[in-house]
């Protein structure tokens, strides 16, 4: 007798991600309550259980949802206003005027939802997020139906939404407060970078971490200036100043990591910090390679991030496993450097246990959520087809995502969006505030 499940996915191929190195054929993927139930052959799971939805994709390969390890969501209303720069001229010419003029919480809200609309049409399913008013995202990834953990950003000068260090920390504590239950919205403490927050406010950040248990999500490292403006300032490196301050543990998650010397790899394992590797934004912004080959023969968990739009262009997850595999290749002289499984774990699992959510995110097993992606390999770009896993890295793109699941419920059906907002209502929203920006 068969046992009733809520959704039955039949897979041509399935790459659970753990246990490694594996992939199932014609297998499928059984869910109830939100959550895998059982993974197992076909026909067993067509004698074994019955599911009132039922999906065949026989020409797909299926895959953890993809985390996005590092975003400024709202920064999508940004995309494209300041090109070619390195970054602090990006920041200081570019990006802050304009958020001086434009942020608000209708700004953040409406550029979040469209970043999660362009995030779920390309697979992914969680994203770790840092920008203002995470009140505001909360609420667009809430009516998008992903998965977030939102940083409580942290600045020491005034923006539009706060005034200093402890009105960040208010309104943003404020803000975890309002949305602590929710079942896929999470939390993170995010001071914006070294550079940009005093020891005071690192070493009070590294007190409420440590208190509620919760994520550090900080830029680090990622260009040369910033390690030679700490010198000159500090008198040590960023890391070292970390750690003096108490902020470095298995809850740090250091974004970028581009430039780093035996004293940095030594800190980080030995603190069991995590990095956030961003390879298309670090090139467009000139920053340099993360050595991310020499992190992961350190044992240093690895995930990727798209950053943001206003950086990257684009925030497509295929994209950056495509460059992180091609760029640790090209730096390392070793084309052994980082496998294409690795570069989908990094994407998925290592992503998940960044963000201490190992056990419930980023592989197909058992118990986990029915966090899931399905990646089509029936056009005659992706033919023929050997090696699937090989495929996802070097050949398809996110426009090959067809199917997207959060938590079992389905976000994107066939390539099309399953939201309240149809595609012409989003360009509608992105028209409204290039207006309003004068552009």
């Amino acid at each position: 007798m068969s046992q009733p499940a809520d959704l039955l996915i039949h897979a041509r191929w399935i790459v659970p991600v753990e246990p490694a190195n594996v992939v199932l054929e014609h297998h499928a993927v059984v869910v109830r309550n939100g959550r895998i139930l059982a993974i197992l052959p076909q026909d067993e799971a067509r004698s074994h259980y019955h599911a009132p939805e039922s999906f065949e994709l026989a020409d797909h390969v299926l895959i953890p949802g993809l985390i996005n390890l590092h975003a400024h969501s709202a920064m999508t209303l940004m995309r494209g206003i300041a090109d070619d720069l390195p970054l602090m001229r990006w920041l200081q010419e570019a990006i802050w005027p304009a958020e001086s003029r434009q942020v608000s919480y209708a700004f953040v809200r409406d550029g979040t939802l469209l970043a999660a609309a362009e995030m779920l049409r390309g697979g992914i399913t969680t994203c770790n997020d840092m920008y203002f008013y995470p009140d505001a995202a909360a609420e667009a990834f809430d009516q998008a139906g992903m998965r977030a953990v939102l940083g409580i950003t942290v600045l020491e000068f005034p923006t539009p939404y706060a005034a200093d260090a402890d009105d960040y920390l208010r309104k943003g504590l404020a803000a975890r407060g309002q949305w602590h239950t929710h079942p896929r919205i999470d939390f993170s403490f995010a001071p914006h970078a070294p550079y940009t927050v005093s020891d005071e406010t690192l070493a009070r950040v590294a007190s409420l971490a440590a208190e509620l248990d919760t994520t550090i999500h900080i830029h680090l490292h990622e260009t040369l200036q910033e390690i030679q403006d700490s010198l000159s300032r500090h008198g040590v490196r960023p890391l070292t100043r970390l750690a003096r301050l108490g902020l470095l543990g298995s809850n740090l998650l250091g974004v970028h990591a581009v430039h780093l010397d035996q004293s940095d790899f030594d800190l980080l394992t030995l603190h069991g910090c995590s990095i956030a590797h961003c390879p298309t934004s670090n090139m467009k912004l000139a920053s340099g390679i993360a050595p991310v080959a020499r992190l992961r023969e350190d044992g240093i968990t690895v995930g990727l991030g798209t950053d943001g739009a206003a950086s990257n262009n684009r925030l497509d997850l295929f994209q950056e496993i495509r460059h992180a595999c091609l760029l640790a290749k090209v730096s390392t002289l070793d084309a052994t450097a980082i496998p294409a499984h690795a570069a989908i774990r990094m994407a998925t699992l290592d992503a998940a246990r960044a963000l201490g959510m190992g056990d419930q995110l980023g592989s197909i097993e058992p118990g986990k959520a029915a966090d899931l992606c399905a990646v089509a390999l029936d056009r005659f770009e992706t033919r023929p087809c050997f090696n699937p896993v090989s495929h996802l890295v070097y050949v398809t793109g996110r426009e090959h995502v067809s199917h997207v699941w959060v938590g079992g419920e389905i976000r994107v059906n066939k390539g099309n969006l399953m939201l309240q907002l149809n595609d012409r209502e989003l360009l509608t929203l992105t028209a409204l505030w290039q207006t309003k920006s004068g552009s």
